[in-house]
């Protein structure tokens, strides 16, 4: 292993139910014929975009103008306010020797400010970030991971990647990468950690204090 490529929202950052209790909040006002928990339950990893076309396409009510801007910038003013990162997540990266990344679904002006917000753009030290508007088809689709790979030059059968999601481990594992399953943010439901494997995931962690002796057990097997 070359490389280790985290994912940010539920891996680097405890975002994801501020993210799902701001969403729950704004659908209850817009498409109030939807149990919004129970399907935003099943969105986890997907885009802001992605996840209201596929709730509006559910519901007899349509959303309103800007919908996806509105709810962006209603989550990154609660982020701004409450975000914290994940425990453990800054030793984590400290005690791994390895170049790092960042690959995220979110916008890019949300992923940067998570991690201003919370200090751990001063850990990763100027590691290359890659966000979902560079590509077509973001997670699920495996093409914002092969961008990584490429932009860095590194083959994907080199590159060790921690995600939260089934969106997300289906991405990296259909783009050749290793992938360890992260069940240790504060919105993860029962049964997590077998849809991961499910999905692809090596190794399922629910902690990031153990990331690093895990981490390790990957260089000596690769």
């Amino acid at each position: 292993m070359e490389t280790l490529i985290f994912d940010c929202d539920g891996v680097l950052v405890d975002s994801e139910a501020i993210a799902e209790a701001t969403l729950v909040e704004l659908l209850g006002e817009w498409l109030p014929d939807l149990d919004a928990d129970t399907v935003l339950s099943q969105a986890l990893g997907m885009t802001t975009a992605h996840i209201l076309r596929h709730l509006e396409g559910l519901s007899a009510h349509r959303l309103p103008p800007a919908a996806t801007e509105r709810v962006d910038e209603t989550i990154e003013a609660r982020l701004a306010r409450e975000l914290q990162a994940m425990p453990g997540v800054a030793a984590a990266i400290a005690a791994i020797d390895l170049p790092k990344a960042v690959v995220s679904n979110s916008r890019r002006r949300r992923v940067l400010a998570s991690l201003a917000t919370t200090g751990l753009d001063a850990w990763l030290d100027g590691a290359p970030v890659f966000t979902a508007e560079q590509v077509a088809s973001p997670k699920p689709d495996p093409a914002l991971y092969r961008l990584a790979a490429e932009t860095l030059g590194i083959s994907p059968a080199h590159c060790l990647v921690v995600e939260d999601s089934v969106s997300g481990v289906t991405a990296a594992h259909a783009a050749g990468m290793t992938v360890i399953g992260f069940i240790g943010a504060s919105h993860v439901q029962a049964g997590q950690a077998e849809r991961l494997q499910a999905a692809g995931a090596w190794r399922v962690i629910d902690r990031m204090q153990a990331l690093p002796a895990l981490v390790e057990a990957a260089l000596r097997s690769s």
